[in-house]
C-alpha cells in the first residue's frame, strides 16, 4: 500500500508539500498540485481520513442521521446531500436511526468521536439539543425540535392549504386526510392544520386519519388504507401526507375497483420520483428536496467556517398537477 512518503518521492517533492496539497493549505503552484494528484492516482494512494482528522482536530466529513434509509423520501435526501457535500469537498457518514431515540444518541456520540465537521439531523426526539456536542454545527432537516438549533424545511402549511383547495376546486364534497405519525410532533403536522382550516372555511365535510410509526418504517400502509377507504364510501377526495401513502391508496383503489380520478381524486406530498411512476401519476405538492439539501450543506459549511447561525429556513412549495386529479 502506497504511503505519503512514496507519493512525495515519486512526485519529487517533500512530504510536507503533499500534505499541504491534501489539506489545501498554504501556497502550492497549480503545476505542483496537478503533479501530486497525478502521482496519487497512478499509485492508487488513498489518504487516511482518520489520521488527517486527528491532525486537524476535525475531518472533512458531515454526519447525516435519518430515520429510515429505506424510505424513498430519505433516499432522495441522502442522494442530494452527498452530491452537494462532495461538491464542497466533504464526504458523508450516514447513520440510520430507525426512529429509535437511543440509536440517535449512539450515532451522535460516534460522530463526535470521529471528529466530523458537522451533523445534518432528521430527528423527532424532543430536547435533542441536550445530547448534541457543544460547538458542533448542526442542522435539523424537516424537523423543528429546538429554537436553539438551525433548521431547514419546506412550507408545510402552504402545502396542506394548496392540496385542500385543489381538491375543493376539483369539485370534491367529502374529503379525507391521511396524516403523519400520531403522537410525534413534526413540521409536517402543519399540512393537516391547513387542510382542516380550508375544509372548515368551505364547509366541506372531512375526516383526518393518522398513521403509525411501524407503517412508516415498513412502508406497508395497505391494510389500514383499505379499511379507511371502504369504511368511507362517500369520500371523493383524499389528501395523503406523502407520495408513498398516495401510492398505497392507488393500489387499494385499484384492488377494489375504485377509479382515480373518476371516483376519488388524490393529492400527495413530496413529489419524489415515485409520484410520476404510478398509474395514474400522482398530483402532489412539490417539496424542493434538492434545494433544501443544497441549502442545508451551504448553511452547515458557513457554520463550520464562520459560526454563521440562522434560526430557521423555510423554502416555498407548489402543486404539481398530474393524472390523479
Amino acid at each position: 500500500m502506497s504511503t505519503l512518503k512514496d507519493v512525495a518521492e515519486k512526485a519529487g517533492v517533500t512530504v510536507t508539500t503533499v500534505s499541504r496539497v491534501l489539506n489545501n493549505r498554504g501556497y502550492i503552484s497549480e503545476a505542483t498540485r496537478k503533479k501530486v494528484y497525478r502521482v496519487m492516482k497512478e499509485m492508487d494512494y488513498q489518504p487516511n481520513e482518520l489520521a488527517r482528522s486527528l491532525s486537524k482536530n476535525k475531518a472533512n466529513i458531515i454526519g447525516v442521521i435519518v430515520p429510515s434509509v429505506m424510505h424513498p423520501y430519505f433516499c432522495e435526501v441522502v442522494n442530494y446531500l452527498e452530491f452537494y457535500a462532495s461538491r464542497a469537498g466533504y464526504k458523508l457518514m450516514l447513520c440510520n436511526s430507525n426512529h429509535q431515540k437511543d440509536k440517535e444518541y449512539e450515532y451522535i456520540k460516534m460522530l463526535k468521536s470521529n471528529k466530523v465537521s458537522g451533523i445534518i439531523l432528521s430527528s423527532r426526539t424532543e430536547n435533542i439539543e441536550n445530547f448534541l456536542p457543544v460547538n458542533l454545527p448542526v442542522i435539523l432537516f424537516e424537523r423543528d425540535t429546538s429554537n436553539r438549533i438551525s433548521s431547514i424545511s419546506c412550507d408545510n402549511y402552504s402545502g396542506g392549504e394548496m392540496a385542500a383547495r385543489h381538491l375543493v376546486a376539483c369539485g370534491c364534497k367529502n374529503l379525507i386526510h391521511i396524516s403523519g405519525i400520531q403522537n410525534i410532533l413534526m413540521p409536517a403536522d402543519a399540512r393537516k392544520d391547513a387542510f382542516v382550516r380550508v375544509c372548515e372555511d368551505n364547509q366541506i365535510p372531512y375526516k383526518v386519519f393518522s398513521t403509525e410509526e411501524t407503517q412508516f418504517l415498513s412502508l406497508d400502509y395497505e391494510e389500514a388504507l383499505e379499511q379507511i377507504i371502504l369504511s368511507n364510501p362517500d369520500v371523493d377526495g383524499i389528501f395523503a401526507s406523502s407520495d408513498v401513502i398516495a401510492a398505497g391508496i392507488i393500489r387499494v383503489c385499484s384492488k377494489n375497483k375504485i377509479r382515480i380520478p373518476e371516483d376519488i381524486k388524490l393529492v400527495g406530498f413530496d413529489d419524489i420520483k415515485l409520484a410520476s411512476l404510478t398509474t395514474p401519476k400522482i398530483t402532489t405538492i412539490h417539496q424542493p428536496i434538492e434545494q433544501m439539501c443544497a441549502c442545508a450543506i451551504d448553511i452547515l459549511i458557513r457554520q463550520i467556517d464562520d459560526g454563521f447561525l440562522p434560526s430557521k429556513t423555510v423554502l416555498p412549495i407548489f402543486l404539481f398537477k398530474r393524472e390523479s386529479t
